[in-house]
This record gives C-alpha cells, sequence and structure tokens, in this order.
C-alpha cells in the first residue's frame, strides 16, 4: 500500500505558474523512478513548463526524445468540442499500457481541469470523470498524477468535486495530506 495516494489534486488560488517549479519537480522525481510523465495543459503552461524543467535541470531534449516526457497540449480527448469522459479514460489507459510496455514502471499525469473540460466547462461531467479515474487508479498501481484545480475561474461545486474525489492533496513535491473530504467512488455514487 503507498504511503501518498497516487491520485492528488492541487487546488491553486495564485497564478497557476506559481506552482510550475514544484510540479516539476515532482515529474523529474517521478522520472528518476523510471515514470514516463505527461503534463496536459495550455500553450502556455506548456511552454512554462518546459522552462521550469529545465530551471531544475532536467535535459528535457533526452527526455522527450527517449519518450520518457510527453509535454502536450492536445484536446484529443475533446468530441466537437466537448469533454468525453469515456474518451479521455481511454486515453489514460492507453498511455499507462503503453509507458509500461516501453519498459516505464508506469505512467504519471497532471492536467489542469480547466483545459481538460475544454470550452464547453461541462462540470456535471467532472464527478463521473474524476469518480471513474479514481476507480481506474485504484486498480492500475502503474498510474498516478496530479489533477489541477484553479479555485479563481472554476466553480465552487467544481472545487467541491475535486476536494470529494481526491485521496490527498497535493502540496509539493515532499509534502501531500490526506484528504479527510475524500469520499471513494463507491460512497460518492451511493451519497
Amino acid at each position: 500500500m503507498d504511503v501518498v495516494p497516487r491520485h492528488q489534486c492541487l487546488i491553486y488560488e495564485k497564478s497557476p505558474s506559481a506552482y510550475l517549479k514544484e510540479l516539476a519537480r515532482t515529474m523529474i522525481a517521478s522520472l528518476n523512478e523510471n515514470r514516463r510523465c505527461l503534463y496536459l495543459n495550455s500553450p502556455a503552461m506548456v511552454a512554462g513548463m518546459r522552462c521550469a524543467l529545465a530551471a531544475e535541470g532536467l535535459d528535457l531534449t533526452a527526455e522527450i526524445g527517449k519518450g520518457a516526457l510527453i509535454l502536450t497540449s492536445d484536446q484529443n480527448h475533446l468530441s466537437s468540442g466537448r469533454f468525453d469522459v469515456e474518451r479521455m479514460l481511454e486515453l489514460l489507459q492507453t498511455a499507462v499500457r503503453q509507458a509500461t510496455t516501453d519498459g516505464y514502471a508506469g505512467l504519471w499525469a497532471s492536467g489542469d481541469i480547466t483545459w481538460e473540460l475544454g470550452g464547453e466547462e461541462n462540470f456535471d461531467k467532472l464527478l463521473e470523470y474524476e469518480s471513474r479515474l479514481d476507480e481506474f487508479m485504484q486498480s492500475n498501481e502503474s498510474l498516478s498524477g496530479v489533477c489541477q484545480y484553479d479555485s479563481k475561474t472554476l466553480p465552487t461545486h467544481a472545487i467541491e468535486t475535486g476536494l470529494c474525489s481526491h485521496p490527498a492533496i497535493y502540496v509539493n513535491e515532499t509534502l501531500s495530506h490526506l484528504n479527510a473530504r475524500y469520499k471513494s467512488s463507491d460512497r460518492a455514487a451511493s451519497a
């Protein structure tokens, strides 16, 4: 059993770029554990993450070249601009399988919920997604990651969904808090 839950959320109040250094350190630690790392966010945030990783001394060219690091703004999980829960989960499952097939211990992934939901921002799909993602992570030790929630731009109910659907709150690369508000997917479905 992991000491720190593998499904964590980062709820941030400052500019999202203020958290890049900590996320970069977490990604580097995951790379050092032979995990492929996937960072999904807007083009500006992907550029910022590249800078943060380089500032931490990571050889981006080498890590990207060997396939260990994927920094992307692709929104292939959207269907006609709408968030597609099934498609997103299938893409993550495929990415985990591919990472282990390629010889990695697993996949560490992080994405900003605002970016992932796309322009539609259908927050009704968020609980389903997070619950199903949590189920997948509980049954698949090869996947870990941090879901990012911007408390300034997301509605309160989306932040509540984030809090209820993650076993841990991410603070930095060495500190996470167990989340007392977490409801496992089976408890969330019955609530």
